[in-house]
């Protein structure tokens, strides 16, 4: 088992992380680019009638999906590799590595068994297309680590949600999601519990800058969305916003695409 002293450590380390990329990345949110991909139609269909409240929208969706992104790179596959190899330091026979080949991420690897792990955050994350490439990635492996006559096992884990054991027809690889994944890499029954337990200091550290920062976002986002698409009255220009967003020749979205090339 793995000292709660040195588990609480890592994670603090990685949640340090995470809170400095969202930070910096919510710094560098720029209105324009991201009115470009938005669907400026919907918010007239529904009624929207001011800058804060298409600001504040754009803001929430962005950074849940951001949130999400991050927290798997930086804070959930790290924790996952450092787990993994906090096990395999008490038998010698065991290797941990990190990555190795596409669509793999961690790897444990014993005298009998070759365990490739793909990380992911939660269990929505294949279309049809993506769950193909990543059995082409598994069998490309295998293929490449046949001289080691060892037994191939490719694994799915998700960090966190629910997914039936059971093996799927025909599927090339294994799942294992929320409780059963993190048991399978730590032999910890409780170990998804712990996690959550130990997170509790370091958000109420980092939480008043982001809020800080999130408001100031705003307020900045608000001033520049009512200086290009708003009418003398205050209300919002809306065939400005279309033409900017969905228009042919529009000087404003020239300017941002040349700033990006």
């Amino acid at each position: 088992m793995i000292k709660s002293k040195l588990l609480e450590t890592k994670i603090d380390e990685l949640l340090n992380k995470f809170f400095a990329r969202r930070l910096e990345t919510l710094q560098k949110l720029d209105l324009i680019k991201t009115l470009k991909r938005k669907n400026p139609y919907l918010y007239r269909a529904a009624g929207v009638g001011s800058a804060a409240e298409i600001v504040r929208e754009i803001l929430s969706a962005f950074i849940s999906s951001s949130d999400e992104t991050i927290f798997g790179n930086i804070f959930f596959e790290p924790l996952a590799t450092w787990a993994a190899e906090q096990k395999a330091s008490k038998d010698p026979n065991v290797k941990v590595n990190v990555g190795g080949a596409a669509g793999v991420d961690i790897s444990i690897e014993d005298a009998v068994c070759y365990m490739a792990l793909a990380v992911k955050s939660g269990t929505n994350v294949f279309n049809k297309q993506s769950r193909e490439t990543q059995v082409q990635e598994f069998q490309a492996l295998r293929s490449r680590l046949s001289k080691l006559n060892k037994r191939f096992d490719p694994i799915v884990g998700y960090c966190y949600g629910k997914k039936s054991q059971q093996k799927r027809k025909n599927s090339k690889f294994q799942e294992y999601a929320g409780q059963n994944f993190w048991e399978l890499i730590t032999d910890e029954e409780n170990f998804y519990l712990r996690i959550i337990s130990l997170m509790e200091k370091t958000p109420k550290l980092h939480a008043p800058k982001f809020r800080d920062e999130f408001n100031k976002a705003e307020n900045r986002f608000v001033k520049e969305f009512l200086f290009h698409f708003s009418e003398k009255d205050g209300s919002i220009d809306w065939e400005k916003l279309a033409e900017m967003n969905s228009g042919r020749n529009n000087l404003l979205l020239a300017s941002y695409i040349a700033e990006e090339s």
